[in-house]
């Protein structure tokens, strides 16, 4: 900006003369004050002078007062007090504030108010130094492929910082370029006012040009590119895809294959091409079967990743039924093609699809198939023929049967013609029958390659014949022994029925009687009948022992000709209450069992828990005994403290502190045999001729050795000769060849000889002992 040119002017405070000779104050409109913005200075730059017309007469001191001078934004202006000369003291901005509004004041010397204040407007002169600037520097639109020209795309929007009343402001747009220039370099244009790009041609293809990059500029000062400022941005364009292009089929026919009597297998896979933009409904194929399958065996499914269609079976196709079919398929597409596209002739296809026989497996036309018999039918009976039917009319082939499944092995049927014949007896009350029907399956099996088989039911409902007698229930009941009063008669009878394996009408009513012999039942019980199920067992004498009574009765069912069966019902007679029931003495007397004879029981429990008892406290009291017997030296030379386990040489815990050397036996004697006659150590072993122990058995009890070792000690404290080495040593005997002599303690004396006959008299227990040292030999 070249430096603006001021011409400073003079204002002054507003005046009007009094009708009285003084003056009096008239009010003016002072103008503003414009400032350009950006102003190069020099600073500071006098825009006013103010000034008061009693500076004549008095001296006056000017302020100014305000934002800009005295408030934030502080010392943008400032006043020569004396002159009144008013400055700007940097350069202003006007996108940062566009107008100042000031107070001028006029005091004497001693601050008294010359004048009223009167207002400054400063207004900051816009200069055009603020580029237009978009609001994103990419902008992103759509528009359909196919449109006409003039269809709106998307608006870009600038904003200039500068004044829009101005030239500075005002804002034009223009396309710059356009990439690519297909198929004609000028599809958009651009409102220079608004922003709003709309096309201009028609062509839109999204399958050749599927996005434009439009660079748009924006310049102000109305557009005028010698003075105005300019900015870009970019406008990206997608072609959005509609639906014209048809899925057309790469090819007129198609051919397949499937086996029969298979399904969910693909036979065949039907490829299109589609130039809209993949995986959209656009493109997404949708295929339909048309004619050839009027049964439904086929579907034809999209392969969601290549489009592709595949023929698949669904419902089982028979060779000897159908050989080959003739499909006609038609593609579309989800989304209907667009308005002015017509559909593809090579839309649809043809699908020739050849079945393959295969060996079918046999299979029986009845299945189940049931038969009815009389249970009872002897074996070898011929029950029926099951027999198979092979599905592969065009290819003779035998069929063989077997056995799956009999339960019961009741059947066989015959391996070239499936007839079945009995092998035993069928029984309607076995526990293979259910609900009156036996049920076996068997296979039938062809000779093709590969073989298969087919499984077939055989269900026998076997109607019942009488063939079961009734069983009496229950087998045991309680009376009482004597007949009572007809209020309690409870006690007094016993209700009775049967049980039959057969089935009606070979059951209930039953007959219930009592055998004539022994003359005994008739004369003490009678039987009388309460419905056709049950009857009643009671006494006919006023009283009966107690005890158990075996009481036969004969039940007879309404079979034809009817079964009847005897039965024993053990009827316990007992003394009652007053209410009928047995007593529980009652019951034990009944039971067989009396007075006497349950005391005498209870008289053995007591005796068998007292001799119980006391072996207890017998087995406690002898451990006790051994617990806290004395041994037979102090405690403190107890020897079986120390005693060790074999193979474990040294002392025990009161022996570790000692020289455990001189209970070894040294490589070599020359420095004992060596020393002179009479100069021996008396804790030291004497150097003699060794014997040689057998092996020790394996050690006795502990008392023994408690005895043994006793005696020893006894033997050893009454001879007066015997040393200080011969105290009582832990020992321990290692077998032959240890490098170890023996420690044994029981050896008394070093010198002389010893008579040791007396252990003999000791008793076997010291028999190896004796053995050992009786012998005669040196020690």
């Amino acid at each position: 900006h070249g430096k603006p040119q001021l011409r400073p002017s003079v204002i002054t405070f507003p005046w009007q003369r009094r009708p009285s000779a003084g003056r009096q104050k008239r009010d003016w409109v002072i103008p503003p004050i414009n400032v350009p913005e950006n102003s190069r200075g020099p600073f500071p730059q006098m825009l006013v002078r103010i000034r008061s017309d009693q500076d004549r007469d008095i001296q006056i001191r000017y302020s100014i007062t305000g934002a800009g001078a005295d408030q934030p934004p502080n010392e943008v202006y400032s006043i020569d007090p004396v002159a009144g000369k008013m400055f700007v003291t940097r350069p202003l901005d006007r996108e940062e504030r566009s107008s100042y509004h000031l107070r001028a004041h006029a005091v004497d010397m001693n601050g008294n108010k010359v004048e009223n204040p009167i207002d400054l407007y400063i207004y900051v002169i816009d200069m055009n130094d603020n580029r237009p600037e978009f609001r994103n520097q990419v902008y992103n639109g759509s528009v359909n492929e196919g449109t006409r020209p003039g269809t709106y795309v998307m608006s870009l929007t600038a904003n200039d910082a500068d004044d829009d009343t101005t030239a500075n402001g005002m804002v034009r747009y223009r396309i710059l370029s356009q990439s690519p220039h297909s198929p004609i370099p000028n599809m958009f244009t651009i409102n220079s006012e608004t922003g709003d790009i709309v096309t201009m041609a028609a062509g839109l293809d999204r399958e050749k040009v599927s996005q434009y990059t439009i660079i748009v500029q924006a310049t102000d000062m109305e557009g005028n590119l010698n003075f105005g400022l300019s900015n870009t941005a970019t406008a990206l364009i997608s072609v959005t895809d509609v639906n014209d292009n048809p899925p057309e089929f790469t090819s007129k026919t198609f051919s397949g294959e499937v086996p029969e009597n298979r399904v969910n297998i693909v036979v065949a896979n039907l490829t299109v091409t589609d130039l809209d933009k993949p995986h959209t409904r656009n493109w997404n194929a949708v295929y339909r079967i048309v004619s050839g399958d009027p049964s439904g065996h086929f579907i034809v499914r999209t392969n969601p990743v290549t489009n592709d269609g595949m023929v698949t079976v669904v419902r089982p196709v028979d060779y000897e039924m159908n050989r080959a079919f003739m499909l006609k398929v038609v593609v579309s597409n989800q989304e209907d093609l667009a308005s002015d596209i017509q559909s593809s002739l090579q839309s649809t296809a043809g699908v020739t699809i050849s079945v393959v026989d295969v060996n079918e497996a046999p299979f029986f036309p009845s299945n189940p198939k049931v038969v009815r018999f009389e249970e009872g039918v002897p074996a070898g009976t011929t029950l029926t023929t099951f027999a198979a039917t092979d599905p592969d009319r065009f290819v003779h082939q035998m069929v063989r049967y077997s056995k799956l499944n009999d339960p019961a092995s009741w059947l066989s049927i015959n391996v070239t013609n499936g007839q079945i014949v009995t092998t035993d007896v069928l029984d309607r009350e076995s526990v293979f029958v259910k609900n009156n029907v036996y049920e076996a399956t068997f296979l039938a099996a062809d000779n093709g390659s590969p073989s298969t088989t087919g499984t077939g039911t055989l269900q026998i409902y076997l109607i019942d014949v009488n063939d079961n007698a009734p069983a009496l229930v229950p087998r045991e009941a309680q009376i009482c022994e004597r007949l009572r009063s007809h209020s309690n008669a409870n006690g007094n009878s016993i209700n009775i029925t049967a049980s039959d394996a057969d089935a009606d009408p070979n059951v209930g009513p039953f007959i219930f009687e009592l055998p004539t012999h022994p003359p005994s039942i008739r004369r003490n019980w009678t039987v009388s009948r309460l419905n056709g199920d049950y009857a009643q067992l009671r006494l006919r004498i006023q009283h009966l022992d107690a005890g158990v009574y075996d009481v036969p009765v004969v039940v007879s069912d309404s079979g034809n000709p009817p079964l009847s069966s005897r039965s024993v019902i053990k009827v316990k007679a007992c003394p009652c209450d007053e209410h009928g029931d047995c007593t529980v003495a009652g019951a034990v007397a009944a039971a067989g069992l009396g007075t006497g004879a349950i005391i005498a029981i209870l008289i053995c429990i007591i005796i068998l828990l007292i001799l119980v008892l006391i072996f207890v406290g017998w087995i406690k009291r002898r451990e006790k005994e051994r617990q806290t017997k004395q041994l037979l030296i102090d405690p403190e030379d107890d020897v079986r403290d120390n005693i060790l386990k074999y193979d474990e040489e040294g002392g025990g815990e009161e022996d570790q502190d000692y020289d455990l050397s001189q209970l070894q036996q040294p490589e070599s004697l020359e420095h004992i045999i060596s020393k002179a006659s009479g100069v021996r150590r008396v804790d030291e072993r004497p150097a003699v001729a060794e014997a040689q122990y057998p092996t020790r058995p394996t050690l006795p009890h502990p008392g023994d050795i408690g005895d043994f070792i006793h005696e020893g000690l006894r033997a050893a404290d009454n001879d007066p000769t015997a040393p200080p080495y011969d105290s009582l040593l832990v020992f321990d005997y290692e077998g032959s060849g240890s490098t170890a002599g023996s420690v044994s303690s029981l050896d008394s004396s070093s010198t002389g000889d010893q008579d040791y006959d007396y252990l003999d008299d000791w008793g076997p227990r010291f028999k190896k002992l004796a053995d050992m040292y009786g012998s005669g030999g040196d020690d």
